[in-house]
């Protein structure tokens, strides 16, 4: 029982990032129909940059700072402005195919420019262990699932108790009455891009600590989140979240208990259940578009 309840939570601590990182997915998507496959390496470049202001002379904090202002800069508005929009214009898959080039060229140049090996990354919270009802519990699990939590509930009170989230939403549902009505359409959807921007950099920083800074982390942290919103529902921010802790628990019951080597072929498995029995996800809800 106690193997099981540490997995549990470090299961929710992953499964929180990976909800961070789904909750961008599903942002982009509602807001300006943009799927982003270079989402994972979005979430391991922000760890890179802080390495390198680290390695300058800035210390943690400065480098967490100006980390995260790089990634908005760099992930949030310039690839709207230098990449979604020339592309948007030639159709959703153009776009698709767009950002699949753009994940491989960023791993590429970290792994050109930065290096190939793993690199350690400091943590934001501390080490060792803290009973929880009996059971010894890794002080960064906790530190990181509460960090995720609180950024995710931000998040959620930006988008449904104000003006500028009421907007938001309005300009992802409908532009074109948004635009009619004075919403500044543009404007939210460019604060879509660099909210992501921000959660992939949080993200980063939560999650690094504990794989290691490495060019091909993005992958496999792409992929986890790119399954969560799905199996959540794409259109329904909560649908991420909650897919995000799912899948997070479920990676880390399939390591303990069926095998470290195929491990990610059980989300996958679920993944297509879910797309069988639900297609819009187990919390979304169904979409019809005319062809």
């Amino acid at each position: 029982m106690s193997n099981l309840f540490d997995l549990l939570v470090a299961g929710l601590a992953t499964g929180a990032i990976y909800a961070l990182v789904a909750v961008g997915f599903t942002l982009l998507w509602q807001t300006s129909q943009t799927i982003n496959f270079a989402q994972g390496e979005f979430v391991m470049l922000p760890a890179f940059l802080m390495l390198a202001a680290m390695h300058v002379g800035a210390p943690f904090w400065l480098a967490i700072i100006l980390g995260i202002l790089l990634s908005m800069i760099l992930l949030g508005l310039a690839f709207k402005l230098l990449l979604v929009d020339p592309m948007m214009r030639h159709g959703v898959l153009p776009l698709a195919i767009a950002t699949m080039a753009l994940a491989i060229g960023i791993k590429e140049a970290v792994k050109q420019f930065f290096s190939a090996e793993a690199s350690p990354f400091p943590s934001i919270v501390p080490t060792g262990d803290v009973s929880v009802l009996g059971h010894a519990v890794s002080l960064q699990s906790i530190g990181v699932l509460v960090v995720a939590i609180l950024a995710v509930f931000g998040l959620t009170t930006l988008l449904n108790r104000t003006s500028l989230g009421h907007q938001m939403q309005a300009a992802a549902q409908n532009p074109t009455v948004a635009r009619i009505i004075g919403v500044p359409v543009e404007r939210m959807i460019l604060l879509t891009f660099l909210i992501n921007a921000f959660l992939v950099a949080l993200a980063s920083l939560l999650i690094t600590p504990i794989y290691l800074a490495k060019f091909s982390s993005g992958e496999v942290l792409g992929q986890a989140a790119f399954i969560a919103a799905i199996v959540g529902g794409f259109n329904q921010v909560r649908g991420a979240i909650a897919g995000g802790l799912l899948i997070g628990v479920l990676d880390n019951l399939a390591a303990a208990y069926v095998s470290t080597q195929y491990r990610a072929a059980v989300p996958m498995i679920f993944l297509i259940v879910v797309i069988l029995f639900r297609p819009q996800g187990l919390l979304g809800r169904a979409e019809e578009r005319t062809v």
